[in-house]
């Protein structure tokens, strides 16, 4: 696999090519790099399966899986796949370098968003500094896990709430956090 900051960097570098047809090759088949990364990050293994003719749709789809946030990058692979059709189906349009150079972008799109959603989830390896970052992340974690431990025992001890908790209130939803025989219609009618 290729390392994303190579990637980012080869599509820093994008001009588009005399041969379009092989230049969107290239930038479906980094598309696709990208989306592998983000699913063997997650410790799965990459599908080879197409879905509408793309494996790019295949591996956004098997990217997706448990992280409906993941989503948000779904029309940028769509919009990658519509792309490579209009350059491969056209490659002698007036269009075709604007064609690349939009290809190009939502490729670099696509990396943007799935190396930051690593560095949210303390995936991979996204750039040369991922693994200091992890590192702070989870040394946060851990002090912010003790500490509230640590208070949490303290308010057990004294019975008494931490300084910023809330009171509980009455949930909306019936039956939810509420006695036996909550109805939450007799308080709407109220």
């Amino acid at each position: 696999m290729i390392p994303l900051p190579a990637i980012e960097s080869e599509l820093d570098r994008f001009t588009p090519q005399r041969q379009p047809q092989a230049a969107a090759e290239r930038l479906l088949a980094l598309a696709d790099e990208v989306l592998q990364q983000w699913v063997v990050a997650r410790g799965e293994v990459p599908t080879w399966e197409q879905r509408e003719g793309f494996r790019l749709l295949s591996l956004h789809h098997q990217g997706a899986r448990g992280v409906p946030s993941f989503n948000a990058c779904r029309e940028s692979c769509r919009e990658i796949a519509y792309h490579y059709n209009l350059i491969i189906g056209e490659p002698d349009s007036s269009l075709c370098a604007q064609r690349q150079r939009m290809m190009a972008m939502l490729t670099k799109h696509l990396l943007l968003f799935v190396s930051g959603k690593m560095q949210v989830e303390g995936l991979g390896e996204f750039c040369c500094a991922s693994r200091p970052l992890r590192l702070e992340f989870q040394a946060r974690e851990s002090q912010t896990r003790e500490s509230g431990s640590r208070e949490s025992q303290a308010n057990d001890a004294s019975g008494r709430l931490p300084k910023n908790a809330c009171s509980p209130v009455p949930s909306p939803l019936a039956g939810e956090g509420q006695g036996e025989g909550y109805d939450a219609r007799a308080e709407e009618s109220a």
